[in-house]
Protein backbone atom coordinates (compact mmCIF):
# COMPACT_ATOMS: atom_id res chain seq x y z
CA UNK A 1 0.00 0.00 0.00
CA UNK A 2 1.13 3.40 -0.73
CA UNK A 3 2.41 5.98 1.76
CA UNK A 4 1.15 8.95 1.53
CA UNK A 5 2.89 12.61 2.31
CA UNK A 6 1.90 15.98 1.34
CA UNK A 7 4.26 18.62 1.70
CA UNK A 8 3.27 22.82 1.80
CA UNK A 9 5.65 25.08 1.53
CA UNK A 10 6.24 28.63 -0.18
CA UNK A 11 9.95 28.33 -1.23
CA UNK A 12 10.02 25.96 -4.40
CA UNK A 13 13.20 25.30 -3.66
CA UNK A 14 12.09 23.08 -0.09
CA UNK A 15 9.49 21.57 -2.31
CA UNK A 16 11.24 20.57 -4.63
CA UNK A 17 14.47 18.69 -2.51
CA UNK A 18 12.13 17.31 -0.06
CA UNK A 19 9.94 16.21 -2.90
CA UNK A 20 12.41 14.31 -4.29
CA UNK A 21 13.85 13.26 -1.17
CA UNK A 22 10.09 11.49 -0.61
CA UNK A 23 9.68 10.17 -3.40
CA UNK A 24 13.46 8.30 -3.90
CA UNK A 25 12.30 7.04 -0.30
CA UNK A 26 9.36 5.24 -2.32
CA UNK A 27 6.90 7.52 -0.97
CA UNK A 28 3.45 9.02 -2.96
CA UNK A 29 3.82 12.86 -2.74
CA UNK A 30 1.88 16.05 -3.42
CA UNK A 31 3.35 19.74 -2.76
CA UNK A 32 0.80 22.70 -2.40
CA UNK A 33 2.77 25.85 -2.38
CA UNK A 34 0.35 28.23 0.38
CA UNK A 35 -1.80 27.27 2.89
CA UNK A 36 -5.46 27.51 1.70
CA UNK A 37 -4.29 25.12 -1.40
CA UNK A 38 -2.58 22.60 1.25
CA UNK A 39 -5.90 22.27 2.76
CA UNK A 40 -7.87 21.43 -0.34
CA UNK A 41 -5.16 19.13 -1.30
CA UNK A 42 -5.42 17.44 2.32
CA UNK A 43 -8.86 17.04 2.15
CA UNK A 44 -8.45 15.21 -2.05
CA UNK A 45 -5.18 13.46 -0.86
CA UNK A 46 -5.75 12.39 2.45
CA UNK A 47 -1.72 11.90 3.01
CA UNK A 48 -0.48 9.71 6.19
CA UNK A 49 1.95 12.62 7.20
CA UNK A 50 2.37 16.64 6.44
CA UNK A 51 5.34 18.45 6.25
CA UNK A 52 3.82 21.89 7.21
CA UNK A 53 6.12 25.73 6.76
CA UNK A 54 5.68 27.47 9.83
CA UNK A 55 5.88 31.26 7.95
CA UNK A 56 3.97 31.60 5.02
CA UNK A 57 2.14 34.27 3.47
CA UNK A 58 -1.42 34.38 3.80
CA UNK A 59 -2.85 31.72 6.02
CA UNK A 60 0.45 30.83 8.21
CA UNK A 61 2.12 27.11 9.07
CA UNK A 62 0.20 26.96 12.88
CA UNK A 63 -3.16 28.13 12.20
CA UNK A 64 -3.18 25.57 8.55
CA UNK A 65 -2.22 23.11 11.00
CA UNK A 66 -5.08 24.34 13.70
CA UNK A 67 -7.77 23.39 10.71
CA UNK A 68 -6.12 20.52 9.51
CA UNK A 69 -6.23 18.90 13.20
CA UNK A 70 -9.82 20.32 13.41
CA UNK A 71 -10.83 18.27 9.99
CA UNK A 72 -8.72 15.45 11.42
CA UNK A 73 -8.00 14.91 14.72
CA UNK A 74 -5.47 12.12 13.21
CA UNK A 75 -3.50 14.25 11.34
CA UNK A 76 -0.17 13.50 11.70
CA UNK A 77 1.96 16.68 10.90
CA UNK A 78 5.24 18.14 11.24
CA UNK A 79 6.34 21.73 11.45
CA UNK A 80 9.53 22.81 9.11
CA UNK A 81 10.83 26.68 9.95
CA UNK A 82 14.11 28.26 9.30
CA UNK A 83 13.97 30.21 12.66
CA UNK A 84 11.67 28.01 14.94
CA UNK A 85 11.97 29.82 18.63
CA UNK A 86 10.54 27.98 22.03
CA UNK A 87 7.82 29.32 21.76
CA UNK A 88 6.55 28.13 18.28
CA UNK A 89 7.52 24.82 19.28
CA UNK A 90 5.50 25.03 22.08
CA UNK A 91 2.41 26.16 20.36
CA UNK A 92 2.64 24.10 17.16
CA UNK A 93 2.68 21.08 19.94
CA UNK A 94 0.12 22.42 21.90
CA UNK A 95 -1.57 22.26 18.76
CA UNK A 96 -0.69 18.88 17.87
CA UNK A 97 2.10 18.55 15.70
CA UNK A 98 3.99 14.99 15.85
CA UNK A 99 7.29 17.19 15.66
CA UNK A 100 9.42 20.70 14.51
CA UNK A 101 12.24 20.28 12.16
CA UNK A 102 14.46 23.28 11.25
CA UNK A 103 15.84 24.34 8.09
CA UNK A 104 18.11 23.63 6.08
CA UNK A 105 16.47 20.23 7.02
CA UNK A 106 19.16 17.58 7.69
CA UNK A 107 18.60 14.35 5.33
CA UNK A 108 19.41 11.59 8.09
CA UNK A 109 16.85 13.44 10.61
CA UNK A 110 13.65 13.45 8.29
CA UNK A 111 14.76 9.75 7.28
CA UNK A 112 15.01 8.67 10.76
CA UNK A 113 11.63 10.89 11.53
CA UNK A 114 9.37 9.34 8.93
CA UNK A 115 10.67 5.43 9.93
CA UNK A 116 9.60 6.63 13.52
CA UNK A 117 6.50 8.38 12.34
CA UNK A 118 4.96 5.66 10.53
CA UNK A 119 5.81 3.06 12.90
CA UNK A 120 3.61 5.60 15.72
CA UNK A 121 1.04 5.80 12.97
CA UNK A 122 0.75 2.28 12.34
CA UNK A 123 0.96 1.50 16.11
CA UNK A 124 -2.09 3.23 16.60
CA UNK A 125 -3.90 2.26 14.06
CA UNK A 126 -3.45 -1.08 15.50
CA UNK A 127 -4.61 -0.23 18.68
CA UNK A 128 -7.60 1.21 16.85
CA UNK A 129 -8.13 -2.50 15.83
CA UNK A 130 -7.42 -4.29 18.48
CA UNK A 131 -9.82 -1.70 20.34
CA UNK A 132 -13.27 -2.29 17.43
CA UNK A 133 -12.20 -6.43 17.61
CA UNK A 134 -12.51 -6.39 22.02
CA UNK A 135 -15.62 -4.36 21.75
CA UNK A 136 -16.98 -6.62 19.10
CA UNK A 137 -16.12 -9.38 21.30
CA UNK A 138 -17.89 -7.80 24.23
CA UNK A 139 -21.29 -5.92 22.53
CA UNK A 140 -24.60 -6.81 23.56
CA UNK A 141 -25.89 -8.04 20.13
CA UNK A 142 -29.74 -7.93 19.67
CA UNK A 143 -33.18 -5.74 18.74
CA UNK A 144 -35.87 -7.88 21.17
CA UNK A 145 -37.72 -6.42 23.65
CA UNK A 146 -36.14 -7.74 26.75
CA UNK A 147 -32.49 -6.76 25.03
CA UNK A 148 -33.76 -3.24 24.23
CA UNK A 149 -35.13 -2.85 28.13
CA UNK A 150 -31.55 -4.29 28.81
CA UNK A 151 -29.55 -1.71 27.10
CA UNK A 152 -31.85 1.07 28.19
CA UNK A 153 -31.12 0.08 32.00
CA UNK A 154 -27.50 0.08 31.26
CA UNK A 155 -27.68 3.25 29.57
CA UNK A 156 -29.60 4.93 32.96
CA UNK A 157 -27.17 3.11 35.45
CA UNK A 158 -23.47 3.56 33.42
CA UNK A 159 -23.25 7.53 33.99
CA UNK A 160 -23.76 7.01 37.87
CA UNK A 161 -21.68 5.78 40.40
CA UNK A 162 -24.35 3.33 41.49
CA UNK A 163 -23.27 -0.46 42.64
CA UNK A 164 -25.46 -2.88 39.92
CA UNK A 165 -26.15 -6.45 41.19
CA UNK A 166 -26.64 -8.26 37.56
CA UNK A 167 -28.27 -11.52 37.74
CA UNK A 168 -28.85 -14.48 35.27
CA UNK A 169 -28.35 -17.96 34.08
CA UNK A 170 -25.12 -18.95 33.03
CA UNK A 171 -24.56 -18.20 29.48
CA UNK A 172 -26.79 -15.12 29.04
CA UNK A 173 -23.81 -12.56 28.87
CA UNK A 174 -23.56 -10.78 32.90
CA UNK A 175 -20.11 -10.52 31.82
CA UNK A 176 -21.27 -8.04 28.92
CA UNK A 177 -23.75 -6.24 31.30
CA UNK A 178 -20.77 -5.60 33.35
CA UNK A 179 -18.37 -4.14 30.68
CA UNK A 180 -21.41 -1.82 28.97
CA UNK A 181 -21.59 -0.51 32.18
CA UNK A 182 -17.94 0.35 32.47
CA UNK A 183 -17.54 1.73 28.77
CA UNK A 184 -20.64 3.97 29.39
CA UNK A 185 -19.45 5.38 32.81
CA UNK A 186 -17.09 8.28 33.58
CA UNK A 187 -14.62 5.41 34.44
CA UNK A 188 -14.31 4.14 30.98
CA UNK A 189 -10.82 5.24 30.75
CA UNK A 190 -9.64 3.38 33.81
CA UNK A 191 -8.84 -0.23 34.69
CA UNK A 192 -11.80 -2.50 34.46
CA UNK A 193 -10.61 -5.47 36.84
CA UNK A 194 -13.13 -9.10 37.17
CA UNK A 195 -12.58 -11.76 39.44
CA UNK A 196 -14.41 -15.12 39.21
CA UNK A 197 -15.20 -15.77 42.73
CA UNK A 198 -16.24 -19.21 41.99
CA UNK A 199 -12.52 -20.01 39.85
CA UNK A 200 -10.57 -18.91 43.16
CA UNK A 201 -10.01 -21.39 46.07
CA UNK A 202 -11.41 -20.07 49.43
CA UNK A 203 -8.54 -19.83 51.14
CA UNK A 204 -6.73 -17.93 48.22
CA UNK A 205 -10.01 -15.06 47.90
CA UNK A 206 -9.06 -12.44 50.11
CA UNK A 207 -5.49 -12.74 48.86
CA UNK A 208 -6.82 -12.63 45.43
CA UNK A 209 -9.56 -9.26 46.32
CA UNK A 210 -7.34 -7.41 49.42
CA UNK A 211 -3.50 -8.33 48.55
CA UNK A 212 -0.82 -9.49 50.36
CA UNK A 213 2.80 -8.61 52.06
CA UNK A 214 5.54 -10.80 51.66
CA UNK A 215 6.25 -13.85 54.41
CA UNK A 216 2.52 -13.21 55.68
CA UNK A 217 1.28 -17.48 54.62
CA UNK A 218 3.14 -19.73 52.40
CA UNK A 219 3.88 -18.96 49.41
CA UNK A 220 3.75 -15.02 49.93
CA UNK A 221 7.39 -14.61 47.94
CA UNK A 222 6.27 -11.04 47.31
CA UNK A 223 3.88 -8.12 48.30
CA UNK A 224 0.88 -8.14 45.76
CA UNK A 225 -1.42 -5.79 45.14
CA UNK A 226 -4.98 -6.81 45.05
CA UNK A 227 -8.00 -6.77 42.67
CA UNK A 228 -9.52 -3.46 44.27
CA UNK A 229 -6.36 -1.69 44.57
CA UNK A 230 -6.00 -2.59 40.95
CA UNK A 231 -9.01 -1.25 39.82
CA UNK A 232 -8.59 1.51 42.06
CA UNK A 233 -10.19 4.39 39.80
CA UNK A 234 -12.06 1.91 37.86
CA UNK A 235 -14.52 -1.01 37.80
CA UNK A 236 -13.95 -4.27 39.83
CA UNK A 237 -16.79 -6.83 38.19
CA UNK A 238 -17.46 -9.46 41.59
CA UNK A 239 -18.66 -12.29 39.18
CA UNK A 240 -19.98 -15.43 40.59
CA UNK A 241 -20.36 -13.77 43.88
CA UNK A 242 -22.93 -15.95 45.51
CA UNK A 243 -20.11 -18.61 45.70
CA UNK A 244 -17.55 -15.79 48.01
CA UNK A 245 -16.59 -17.65 51.09
CA UNK A 246 -18.02 -15.61 54.12
CA UNK A 247 -15.17 -14.20 55.78
CA UNK A 248 -14.80 -12.79 52.19
CA UNK A 249 -18.02 -11.30 52.01
CA UNK A 250 -17.68 -9.51 55.25
CA UNK A 251 -14.53 -7.97 54.15
CA UNK A 252 -15.73 -6.70 50.96
CA UNK A 253 -18.45 -5.19 53.09
CA UNK A 254 -16.27 -3.25 54.92
CA UNK A 255 -14.41 -1.87 51.87
CA UNK A 256 -18.00 -0.75 50.42
CA UNK A 257 -18.49 0.87 53.46
CA UNK A 258 -15.31 2.50 54.32
CA UNK A 259 -13.36 2.64 50.90
CA UNK A 260 -10.26 1.29 52.51
CA UNK A 261 -8.51 -2.06 52.20
CA UNK A 262 -5.63 -3.63 53.89
CA UNK A 263 -3.40 -6.28 52.57
CA UNK A 264 -3.10 -10.12 54.48
CA UNK A 265 -0.39 -9.38 56.98
CA UNK A 266 -0.15 -5.67 56.60
CA UNK A 267 -1.26 -2.43 58.49
CA UNK A 268 -1.83 0.20 56.21
CA UNK A 269 -4.93 0.55 55.53
CA UNK A 270 -4.92 1.91 51.45
CA UNK A 271 -7.35 4.16 50.47
CA UNK A 272 -9.67 3.03 47.29
CA UNK A 273 -12.09 4.51 44.66
CA UNK A 274 -13.60 1.53 42.95
CA UNK A 275 -17.07 0.48 41.54
CA UNK A 276 -18.28 -2.75 42.27
CA UNK A 277 -20.06 -4.62 39.45
CA UNK A 278 -21.70 -8.03 40.85
CA UNK A 279 -23.50 -10.85 38.90
CA UNK A 280 -24.43 -14.24 39.73
CA UNK A 281 -26.70 -17.28 38.79
CA UNK A 282 -27.87 -18.00 42.16
CA UNK A 283 -31.40 -16.64 43.85
CA UNK A 284 -29.55 -14.70 46.53
CA UNK A 285 -32.81 -14.31 48.71
CA UNK A 286 -32.51 -18.29 49.29
CA UNK A 287 -28.67 -18.06 49.97
CA UNK A 288 -29.63 -15.57 52.70
CA UNK A 289 -32.23 -17.67 53.99
CA UNK A 290 -30.05 -21.26 54.40
CA UNK A 291 -27.36 -18.49 55.50
CA UNK A 292 -24.37 -18.77 52.89
CA UNK A 293 -24.64 -14.88 51.87
CA UNK A 294 -24.82 -11.84 53.88
CA UNK A 295 -28.19 -9.89 53.75
CA UNK A 296 -26.30 -6.57 54.57
CA UNK A 297 -23.77 -7.26 51.81
CA UNK A 298 -26.95 -7.90 49.52
CA UNK A 299 -28.41 -4.72 50.03
CA UNK A 300 -25.11 -3.26 49.35
CA UNK A 301 -24.89 -4.85 46.19
CA UNK A 302 -28.19 -4.80 45.05
CA UNK A 303 -29.10 -0.98 44.59
CA UNK A 304 -29.83 -1.04 40.93
CA UNK A 305 -30.84 -4.61 39.69
CA UNK A 306 -30.66 -6.16 36.13
CA UNK A 307 -31.51 -9.01 35.00
CA UNK A 308 -30.95 -10.67 31.95
CA UNK A 309 -33.52 -11.92 29.94
CA UNK A 310 -32.54 -16.19 28.62
CA UNK A 311 -32.24 -17.37 24.97
CA UNK A 312 -35.40 -18.83 25.32
CA UNK A 313 -37.09 -15.26 25.83
CA UNK A 314 -35.34 -13.50 23.50
CA UNK A 315 -35.25 -16.33 20.28
CA UNK A 316 -35.54 -13.58 17.77
CA UNK A 317 -32.34 -12.33 18.36
CA UNK A 318 -30.76 -15.83 17.34
CA UNK A 319 -30.73 -15.15 14.01
CA UNK A 320 -28.92 -11.82 14.67
CA UNK A 321 -26.11 -13.44 17.13
CA UNK A 322 -25.14 -16.16 14.67
CA UNK A 323 -24.39 -13.40 11.69
CA UNK A 324 -22.44 -12.06 14.82
CA UNK A 325 -20.58 -14.86 15.47
CA UNK A 326 -19.41 -15.74 12.05
CA UNK A 327 -18.31 -12.61 11.18
CA UNK A 328 -16.12 -12.30 14.88
CA UNK A 329 -14.80 -16.23 13.07
CA UNK A 330 -14.06 -14.54 10.45
CA UNK A 331 -12.14 -11.34 11.94
CA UNK A 332 -10.19 -13.79 14.31
CA UNK A 333 -8.98 -15.77 11.45
CA UNK A 334 -8.49 -13.72 8.76
CA UNK A 335 -10.97 -15.31 6.55
CA UNK A 336 -14.39 -14.04 4.34
CA UNK A 337 -17.25 -14.57 6.74
CA UNK A 338 -19.37 -18.02 6.29
CA UNK A 339 -22.87 -17.44 4.96
CA UNK A 340 -25.79 -19.24 6.49
CA UNK A 341 -28.89 -20.57 4.45
CA UNK A 342 -32.71 -19.26 5.87
CA UNK A 343 -33.36 -22.48 6.47
CA UNK A 344 -30.56 -23.26 8.85
CA UNK A 345 -31.38 -20.48 10.65
CA UNK A 346 -35.20 -20.67 11.27
CA UNK A 347 -33.37 -24.42 12.18
CA UNK A 348 -30.99 -22.40 14.96
CA UNK A 349 -33.87 -20.14 16.25
CA UNK A 350 -36.04 -23.35 17.03
CA UNK A 351 -33.42 -25.58 18.97
CA UNK A 352 -33.29 -25.22 22.27
CA UNK A 353 -30.11 -23.71 24.18
CA UNK A 354 -30.00 -24.12 27.86
CA UNK A 355 -26.18 -22.67 27.87
CA UNK A 356 -27.68 -19.82 26.01
CA UNK A 357 -25.78 -17.39 24.15
CA UNK A 358 -22.22 -18.81 25.01
CA UNK A 359 -23.86 -22.43 23.78
CA UNK A 360 -24.96 -20.62 20.57
CA UNK A 361 -21.65 -19.33 20.54
CA UNK A 362 -19.76 -22.58 20.59
CA UNK A 363 -22.01 -24.27 18.56
CA UNK A 364 -21.48 -21.66 15.72
CA UNK A 365 -17.78 -22.37 16.26
CA UNK A 366 -18.03 -25.94 15.55
CA UNK A 367 -20.40 -25.57 12.92
CA UNK A 368 -17.53 -22.90 11.02
CA UNK A 369 -14.87 -26.00 11.43
CA UNK A 370 -17.02 -28.66 10.81
CA UNK A 371 -19.97 -27.55 7.91
CA UNK A 372 -18.61 -29.39 4.77
CA UNK A 373 -19.65 -26.03 2.15
CA UNK A 374 -18.91 -22.28 2.21
CA UNK A 375 -22.41 -21.65 3.44
CA UNK A 376 -23.99 -23.31 6.38
CA UNK A 377 -26.80 -25.81 5.71
CA UNK A 378 -29.81 -26.45 7.23
CA UNK A 379 -27.90 -30.14 7.05
CA UNK A 380 -24.83 -29.09 8.71
CA UNK A 381 -26.88 -27.97 11.93
CA UNK A 382 -29.03 -31.17 11.78
CA UNK A 383 -25.73 -33.56 11.49
CA UNK A 384 -23.39 -31.61 13.65
CA UNK A 385 -26.05 -29.80 16.37
CA UNK A 386 -27.26 -33.25 16.97
CA UNK A 387 -30.29 -31.70 19.48
CA UNK A 388 -34.00 -31.42 17.89
CA UNK A 389 -36.50 -28.51 19.32
CA UNK A 390 -37.86 -29.09 22.60
CA UNK A 391 -40.93 -29.84 23.09
CA UNK A 392 -43.04 -26.20 23.85
CA UNK A 393 -42.52 -25.59 28.02
CA UNK A 394 -45.51 -26.51 29.96
CA UNK A 395 -47.05 -28.68 27.25
CA UNK A 396 -46.77 -32.23 29.82
CA UNK A 397 -48.44 -30.79 32.71
CA UNK A 398 -51.02 -29.13 30.50
CA UNK A 399 -51.98 -32.94 29.04
CA UNK A 400 -52.19 -34.09 32.71
CA UNK A 401 -55.41 -31.86 33.47
CA UNK A 402 -58.44 -33.69 34.17
CA UNK A 403 -61.15 -31.48 32.62
CA UNK A 404 -61.15 -29.37 29.48
CA UNK A 405 -61.68 -25.84 31.28
CA UNK A 406 -58.93 -26.97 33.64
CA UNK A 407 -56.67 -27.35 30.47
CA UNK A 408 -58.07 -24.08 29.64
CA UNK A 409 -57.11 -22.02 32.15
CA UNK A 410 -53.84 -23.50 32.62
CA UNK A 411 -52.98 -22.96 29.07
CA UNK A 412 -54.21 -19.36 29.48
CA UNK A 413 -51.69 -19.12 32.73
CA UNK A 414 -48.80 -20.47 30.79
CA UNK A 415 -49.45 -18.35 27.48
CA UNK A 416 -49.74 -14.96 29.35
CA UNK A 417 -46.75 -15.58 31.64
CA UNK A 418 -44.85 -16.83 28.71
CA UNK A 419 -45.50 -13.00 27.46
CA UNK A 420 -44.75 -10.89 29.86
CA UNK A 421 -41.48 -12.61 30.28
CA UNK A 422 -41.21 -12.01 26.86
CA UNK A 423 -41.98 -8.41 27.61
CA UNK A 424 -40.11 -8.15 30.91
CA UNK A 425 -43.03 -7.54 32.74
CA UNK A 426 -44.10 -4.65 31.02
CA UNK A 427 -47.81 -4.77 31.29
CA UNK A 428 -48.75 -1.94 28.27
CA UNK A 429 -46.30 -3.30 26.09
CA UNK A 430 -47.15 -6.68 26.51
CA UNK A 431 -51.46 -5.90 26.59
CA UNK A 432 -50.26 -3.97 23.10
CA UNK A 433 -49.03 -7.45 21.25
CA UNK A 434 -51.74 -9.54 22.57
CA UNK A 435 -54.30 -6.97 21.29
CA UNK A 436 -55.67 -6.69 24.91
CA UNK A 437 -57.13 -4.08 26.71
CA UNK A 438 -54.63 -3.60 29.70
CA UNK A 439 -56.86 -3.51 32.64
CA UNK A 440 -58.35 -7.51 31.00
CA UNK A 441 -54.44 -7.74 31.28
CA UNK A 442 -54.55 -6.89 34.78
CA UNK A 443 -57.22 -9.14 35.84
CA UNK A 444 -56.13 -12.30 33.85
CA UNK A 445 -52.35 -11.46 36.03
CA UNK A 446 -54.60 -11.17 39.87
CA UNK A 447 -56.66 -14.07 38.74
CA UNK A 448 -54.00 -16.70 38.43
CA UNK A 449 -51.79 -14.72 40.48
CA UNK A 450 -49.01 -14.52 38.30
CA UNK A 451 -45.52 -12.65 39.41
CA UNK A 452 -42.19 -12.51 38.35
CA UNK A 453 -41.49 -15.20 40.91
CA UNK A 454 -43.87 -17.53 39.33
CA UNK A 455 -42.67 -21.19 37.85
CA UNK A 456 -43.76 -21.96 34.63
CA UNK A 457 -47.38 -23.68 34.44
Amino acid sequence: MSRRILVIDDEPGIRQALGQLLEYEGFEVKVASNGTEGIAVYDTFRPQLVFLDVKMAGLDGLEVLKRLRQADPHATVVMISGHATIQTAVEATQLGAYDILEKPLDTDRVIVLLRNAFATRQLSEENARLRETIESRYEIVGRSFGIRALLERIEKVAATPARVLITGENGTGKELVARAIHRGSLRARKPFVEVNCAAIPGELIESELFGHMKGSFTGAIADRAGKFEQADGGTLFLDEIGDMSPGAQAKVLRVLQDGVVTRIGGNKPVQVDVRVLAATNKELEQEIAEGRFREDLYYRLNVVPITVPPLRERREDIPLLVVHFLQQFAARDGLPARGVTDEALRRLAELDWPGNVRELRNTMERLVILASAATIQVSDVDRLVGRRATEPAGLGSLLDCATFEEFKMAAERAFLLAKLRTFDWNVSETARALDMPRSNLYKKIERYALTRESAPA
